[in-house]
């Protein structure tokens, strides 16, 4: 399978997450002024202006905690090898590097002799190289903007229809319509990179999303 330009910066499940954020968030704000509008006539520039601001907004957010998180990932990460080289025994140290790189969740029987090699063999390798200080490095500023830009374009098919349609109700029932489909549509590309059928995991996905978009309206999300 061919890698896209996103996935060379973004994990395919991380981009998923990325998108299913961005339409939630603007479908919420549609499905919330859907039932606005049953009292008060739909103005249809400030709900653009909210579907956009909002997710340009935490686009910019979620850009910021992704590059953290990782951060503090490989800062973790490093001062776990750090830890691990002043272990008091090698007894120990395999111990601590099962448990840190525990196969119990892999979808692959391994043995348990096969177990013990690969983690005197991570062991070995840990001895001799030395940990680095987790810092900044340029990929996680790319990273960090294609998330932005993932966020931030889900806006866009919730706010297209407004725009070429001149009627604010007919807008509105596309732009809903066409954000149920893209979460369909984003669940059945993410189930092509799994082991599972992409119809399923598309209907999963998109019925997750609404139910959830039905519960943040509900709560005045």
């Amino acid at each position: 399978m061919n890698e896209s330009p996103i996935h060379r910066h973004l994990d395919p499940g991380d981009s998923l997450g990325e998108v299913l954020f961005g339409l939630i968030m603007a479908l919420t704000v549609t499905l919330g002024a859907r039932l606005a509008a049953a009292s008060d006539p739909l103005n249809v520039h400030q709900l653009v202006v909210t579907i956009a601001g909002c997710n340009i907004a935490w686009g910019v957010i979620d850009a910021v905690f992704f590059v953290l998180g990782g951060l503090f990932h490989r800062s973790q990460r490093a001062r776990f090898y750090r830890t691990l080289k002043s272990s008091s025994s090698e007894v120990e140290a395999l111990a601590a590097l099962e448990e840190e790189f525990g196969l119990e969740d892999e979808p692959l029987a391994v043995g348990v002799e096969d177990r013990a090699t690969l983690y005197r063999a991570m062991l070995a390798i840990t001895t001799r190289a030395a940990p680095s200080r987790a810092h900044l490095q340029p990929r996680d500023f790319l990273s960090a903007f294609a998330v932005f830009l993932l966020v931030s374009a889900a806006a866009l098919p919730a706010v297209l229809p407004f725009l070429l349609i001149e009627d604010p109700d007919l807008a509105l029932h596309v732009s809903n319509a066409l954000q149920v489909l893209l979460l369909f549509l984003a669940g059945y590309w993410w189930g092509r990179y799994t082991d599972a059928s992409p119809w399923r995991v598309g209907l999963t996905v998109m019925l997750m999303g609404v139910a959830m978009v039905s519960v943040a309206v509900a709560l005045g999300g």
